[in-house]
């Protein structure tokens, strides 16, 4: 927590080098007590700077501050964050001890990867980088993950018109596909079923599937995944257009 924390009367320095080693772009600042007295940003030590100050002068910060008591709730913590200007809360206790403090990305990477949590914990082990899904672009389209935990995984699919995916099967988990746009055609084990927005279609473990898009716009479907393992390579191809690895 000492690298997100600093004293009152730190000099504007010491406050770089802490921002430049926590690489969040903010400090909680503490008085001599550990009580949260305020805030100060890289944006704040840039104005600093314009306005003459040196860096060894001492800190100037912000001590109007939004916060979370540890005894906030779930609701409490969404409604701070809702305003858009908030990308961090100090979370203190009811003397404005300092406790911890929590990301808006962090927020949302516990909630998306459904971990249990509570506000004593240590917020800066997560990874809120984790909450920013790319973008994983393929021969047929591209896909983007929305939810990732140990139970499901979901997906935002898109085929481009004129591609398919490969005919293929998993062993380790099974799909709910629901189609949001476009048309094309859908192949479940021997069966084909036209594709049209709207239409919902469950893919069991190992069952052959394959979407088909031969219209002539995207088809956007959405992917809920359910099992015990979700990576790529639960992927068997039987036949592929892009002549992938089976």
């Amino acid at each position: 927590m000492t690298d997100i924390t600093i004293s009152r009367t730190a000099s504007i320095m010491e406050a770089l080098i802490k921002i430049d080693k926590n690489n969040k772009g903010f400090l909680i600042v503490l008085n001599e007590e550990q009580k949260v007295i305020g805030v100060i940003t890289d944006g704040d030590i840039r104005r600093l700077f314009i306005q003459g100050f040196v860096a060894s002068d001492s800190i100037i910060f912000k001590s109007s501050l939004k916060y979370l008591k540890d005894t906030d709730n779930f609701h409490e913590i969404c409604d701070l964050f809702k305003n858009e200007k908030t990308s961090f809360l100090p979370i203190c206790d009811y003397k404005m001890k300092f406790i911890s403090v929590i990301t808006k990305k962090q927020f949302h990477s516990l909630l998306l990867h459904d971990k249990d949590w509570n506000l004593s914990d240590d917020f800066t082990k997560i990874n809120e980088n984790e909450v920013d899904f790319e973008i994983y672009n393929k021969p047929w389209g591209f896909y983007k993950s929305t939810m990732l935990s140990k139970d499901v995984q979901s997906k935002v699919i898109t085929v481009f018109p004129g591609e398919e995916l490969s005919l293929q099967e998993h062993k380790l988990r099974e799909e709910h596909w629901i189609i949001i746009k476009g048309k094309g055609i859908i192949i479940l084990g021997s069966s084909k079923f036209d594709v049209l927005p709207g239409k919902y279609f469950f893919i069991p473990k190992g069952l052959k599937h394959q979407i088909i898009n031969n219209g002539v716009e995207n088809i956007i479907f959405a992917e809920v995944q359910l099992g015990d393992y979700f990576g790529e390579d639960d992927i068997i191809r039987y036949s592929d257009k892009y002549n992938r690895n089976k």
